[in-house]
């Protein structure tokens, strides 16, 4: 019996696993809404074989709700100006080699115009179907008419099955990537408190020029996740999650191009005194406790800004705001070191500013302080930009939460 249980929950766990992988919630959702927007087509449209229908939902239905609604719109501006393009051509010229290269140019350049987007071929295929049968009325109403039906179905399919938020994963990529650069900042602390070769040095400067396109990758997730917010019935502040997710991506990128160039001073700096070690033995071994403690701090940044739960959250914050004082504290004693090999031998002065510079600006990007900042500039910024974009649905917010006030305002009277 209890083999029965361990296998049922572990086959649980695998399918809660498949449902919260966007190709696998992708695939599923598109095929169901193609199937529904065929049958739905069948009993509306004078065509024997609406293909259009499924054709539509599928490359409507998209991950997010957001996503779906926006694609939608642009998918059925682009059908409808095609077939209006090839009803116009139709009432003049027929379909020969030269029309038809008219055709494309003028349904090309109306995609264009109409701002459809990634659809502007759509509208030149559109008009070419439309235009290459004989009964150009019926089938161009047709046409419209499975478009917009494979559209509601596939905006409805997410109306219905409202997608996941994929806040979570853009959330793990965010942590993965403070784990490599953490674990980047070890190997280099290890290498800096012992004879580092040339070469050895060069090749933690091209990993750490590799993390470059591990933040295109995040920022991907990230923009999957900030799209499923947008529009999701399930989520209250999504403004909010966007801008922390956001901010934090950007201050663990800045962390990023700082590792880079500071490996780049320590190539430059394992040049200089080749064949000499990189740091006297006593300065080595607090440059490697410098960059274990800051690798830290990266990683409890990424844990911060990637939790809900407020009593994680602070238990987070508490934890980076003592790994940043301590980190702080090495930097300090570093920089007296460092200043005190300078006053024997100024050589190498500016590679020894640069790497308590580089260091030190980290710290400054993880600081909590900088950080708070940062949200609130960032919450106004995005707050302005909706209330200019949308005027009237702000003066509409305004108006309930005055309404709201003045309700609650006689309550308050009488209590």
């Amino acid at each position: 019996m209890r083999d029965v249980r361990e296998v049922w929950a572990a086959g649980s766990a695998q399918v809660t696993k498949w449902r919260q992988q966007p190709v696998i919630v992708q695939t599923v959702r598109a095929a169901a809404a193609a199937t529904v927007a065929y049958v739905v087509a069948l009993r509306f449209s004078p065509e024997a074989a609406p293909l259009t229908a499924p054709l539509t939902a599928l490359l409507v239905v998209q991950v997010t709700l957001y996503a779906t609604l926006t694609t939608g719109i642009r998918r059925v501006n682009a059908v409808v100006a095609g077939v209006l393009v090839a009803i116009g051509f139709s009432a003049l010229v027929g379909l020969t080699w030269w029309s038809l290269g008219l055709l494309i140019l003028a349904a090309l350049a109306v995609g264009h115009l109409v701002r459809v987007s990634e659809f502007v071929p759509e509208v030149a295929i559109s008009a070419m179907l439309v235009l290459g049968v004989t009964r150009i009325g019926d089938t161009a109403w047709a046409r419209i008419l499975e478009t917009v039906i494979g559209a509601v179905v596939g905006l409805g399919c997410n109306l219905l099955f409202a997608p996941p938020v994929w806040v979570g994963a853009a959330g793990e990529s965010i942590e993965d990537l403070a784990r490599r650069m953490r674990r980047l900042m070890l190997r280099v602390g290890d290498e800096a408190a012992g004879r580092t070769q040339v070469a050895v040095a060069a090749e933690s400067l091209h990993e750490a020029r590799q993390l470059d396109h591990d933040i295109v990758d995040v920022d991907a997730a990230l923009k999957q996740a900030e799209d499923s917010l947008r529009l999701n019935p399930r989520v209250r502040e999504g403004l909010l999650h966007r801008v922390v997710l956001r901010t934090g991506l950007d201050t663990l990128e800045i962390c990023t191009v700082v590792l880079r160039v500071l490996t780049r001073t320590l190539t430059d700096l394992a040049k200089e005194r080749t064949p000499e070690p990189l740091f006297e033995s006593h300065i080595g071994s607090v440059f490697e406790q410098l960059l274990s403690e800051v690798g830290d701090a990266v990683v409890s940044f990424a844990v911060l800004v990637t939790t809900d739960v407020s009593r994680s959250a602070e238990s987070a914050e508490a934890r980076l705001a003592h790994e940043l004082t301590a980190a702080t504290a090495t930097r300090d004693k570093l920089a007296q070191l460092l200043l005190a090999e300078v006053q024997r031998d100024a050589h190498q002065w500016q590679l020894y500013g640069a790497v308590v510079t580089e260091v030190t600006r980290m710290l400054d990007e993880l600081d909590m302080e900088h950080r708070s900042r940062r949200l609130l500039e960032e919450l106004d910024r995005c707050t302005r930009e909706q209330r200019e974009r949308m005027p009237r649905l702000d003066r509409l917010r305004r108006r309930l939460r005055r309404a709201r006030r003045n309700r609650r305002a006689p309550s308050a009277r009488t209590t």
